[in-house]
């Protein structure tokens, strides 16, 4: 099983040094800040490792990182969640699927959101649909991972400080080992 997480960390090492979508960081600093994040909160083990993991597939899409710049919305919540799922359980892999609802929830329900938001994620926002209609809206509420994938969103929103300090990819091998499915 340790093959698993050495292909995701392979993936950290190839593609992890491309910008972070117009953002400061790279991916990879992005990704290890959303989990440094999530420990400081102490959110659950599952939820430590979504924040590590929810932006996976950024690291394997293959149309590049001016994507949305360009009109195209790589869907990288449904590449990350397509992989992921069959290693992970729904803990992990549920609120990483529901990222990207959950901004479009945020912004819905708090008009406020939309001025926290980074200039590259209110474009992303317009690709991935904008603010949810009200049915949409109760649809994702009614969803069991709402509330994960809110505060993942929350850290998603947080994880572009160029300056942070944060531990390395290989202090959550551990935990990510202690999530896979059997």
């Amino acid at each position: 099983m340790t093959e698993v997480v050495d292909t995701i960390f392979a993936a950290f090492h190839e593609a992890g040094g491309e910008l972070y979508i117009g953002e400061p960081v790279t991916v990879a600093e992005h990704m290890l800040q959303c989990a440094a994040l999530a420990r400081r909160d102490e959110a659950p083990p599952e939820l430590v490792a979504a924040a590590l993991l929810h932006d996976y597939g950024h690291l394997v899409a293959t149309e590049g990182e001016d994507a949305a710049e360009r009109g195209i919305d790589t869907r990288h919540e449904e590449l990350a969640h397509a992989y992921l799922e069959r290693w992970f359980p729904p803990a992990v892999t549920e609120p990483i699927r529901l990222h990207v609802a959950a901004k479009r929830y945020l912004v819905a329900v708090d008009p406020s959101y939309l001025d926290s938001l980074s200039p590259a994620s209110q474009l992303s926002l317009e690709l991935q649909g904008g603010p949810m209609s009200p049915t949409e809206r109760e649809d994702f509420e009614q969803g069991g991972h709402a509330l994960a994938a809110c505060r993942l969103r929350r850290w998603d929103d947080t994880g572009k400080d160029p300056a942070a300090a944060v531990p390395p990819l290989e202090s959550y091998r551990d935990l990510l080992e202690s999530l896979l499915r059997r």
